[in-house]
């Protein structure tokens, strides 16, 4: 069997290398000049931490032992389902099942001055490349969004010398993962080991310049000076594609438990794929799409089962963990903090199950929370002593 796999990110990786295991024919396209390489460290690579090599997770020998024939700097131009070919580059390529693995496009605000030399996103290697020859010690920069990804770039550059200010719209840091107790512990220590600032809640009017940034104008009138802008306001699904060769697409690409799309030729995963009215924005549910479409190729019954996956900001000298859902109304939330010692933990729970958890400062047992959470298992029993953790579960 032929299998084309179009995207070269973690999830197009895995499925792609889990396809050539299994004795398939792969092709493997990618849009970037560049191997196969983990985008989830990017920051490393940004703080000067870490080379672009140390990111790559295959290269060309393992790919050539795979039997993966790899395509980078490989646009596809075209897809058609019924043909069971694709266009790029001018040739066609011709496939007997395709995977659609393009991930998310990062979302540029249309603002006054975005178009100004010293405007950056934050979303892949030549991203940071850029951004790394335009940052050093002294330079003003400020990130436009407080999000996972806002606040990742944020300490990176902060690591490589930039005077940094975080623009939020929200009145806390990654509210999507935190509730504002946490959001603001985590604001608090940001602002101490990494010297980041915060202007929250606040909205982005305009970018000053003429020939380059000279300044981020808010809503209220007050000017951030900086040399440098970088946007982190959150992703879209890159669905172009498979719009246009006629697939249905809701948010993401509509996809089955098994990963097929409305055509019976192709399939999708990870951040462009929609399964069950759901996007996913993490790398562990993209794998895990990965992993089932890689078995529906192969012939077997495969059925993808989301589960509560947990988010972790990757910040050297930082605790902070979550995972399920974060402040339900219709859930009772139960609460242990210590704000001497910087330690947070609020849990959520419906009907007697353990659906959402925040914790800050001390991480050790998120195992324990993420398991409880995946199991459905019933805690009421264990109701009063639950925020303590795994080593008081036998009291209960």
């Amino acid at each position: 069997m032929r299998v084309l796999v179009i995207g070269a990110g973690p999830a197009g990786m895995r499925c792609a290398e889990r396809a050539a295991e299994a004795g398939l024919a792969v092709t493997f396209c990618g849009t970037e000049p560049a191997l196969p390489y983990d985008r989830v460290s990017l920051g490393r690579v940004l703080s000067g931490e870490a080379e672009v090599q140390a990111l790559i997770s295959h290269d060309a020998a393992r790919l050539r032992d795979l039997g993966i024939a790899f395509r980078p700097a490989t646009r596809i131009a075209a897809l058609d389902p019924a043909g069971r070919a694709v266009t790029a580059r001018g040739e066609t390529i011709a496939f007997d099942r395709a995977v659609i693995a393009t991930g998310s496009e990062a979302v540029l605000l249309p603002l006054p001055g975005a178009s100004l030399p010293g405007v950056y996103l934050y979303r892949s290697m030549a991203d940071v490349l850029a951004m790394r020859r335009s940052a050093g010690s002294g330079t003003r920069v400020a990130v436009i969004g407080g999000g996972l990804l806002g606040l990742e770039a944020a300490a990176a550059l902060s690591q490589r010398g930039a005077r940094v200010t975080v623009v939020h719209a929200v009145g806390w840091p990654m509210e999507r993962q935190l509730d504002p107790a946490a959001g603001a512990l985590l604001a608090r220590q940001l602002g101490a080991i990494r010297r980041l600032a915060f202007a929250m809640p606040a909205r982005t009017e305009a970018i000053e310049g003429e020939t380059h940034v000279r300044a981020l104008r808010l809503a209220d009138g007050k000017r951030i000076p900086c040399e440098m802008v970088v946007m982190a306001v959150g992703v879209r699904p890159s669905v172009a594609l498979a719009r246009e060769a006629g697939l249905e697409v809701g948010r993401g690409i509509v996809v089955d438990d098994a990963m097929r799309s409305s055509a019976p030729s192709v399939l999708a995963i990870g951040e462009c794929a929609e399964h069950r009215g759901t996007v996913c924005g993490l790398v562990a549910p993209a794998l895990a799409m990965a992993e089932t479409a890689a078995a529906t190729l192969r012939g077997e019954a495969a059925v993808y089962a989301p589960r509560p996956d947990p988010t972790a900001l990757k910040v050297s000298g930082i605790d902070v963990w979550s995972a399920g859902e974060i402040g339900p109304a219709d859930a009772e939330a139960i609460t242990l903090s210590d704000a001497a010692a910087g330690r947070y933990r609020r849990l959520w729970l419906r009907a007697g199950r353990l659906v959402g958890a925040v914790l800050y400062g001390d991480t050790a047992d998120a195992p324990f929370y993420l398991n409880l959470m995946t199991e459905g298992r019933d805690v009421a029993p264990m109701r009063g002593l639950l925020p303590f953790g795994p080593a008081f579960q036998d009291a209960a």
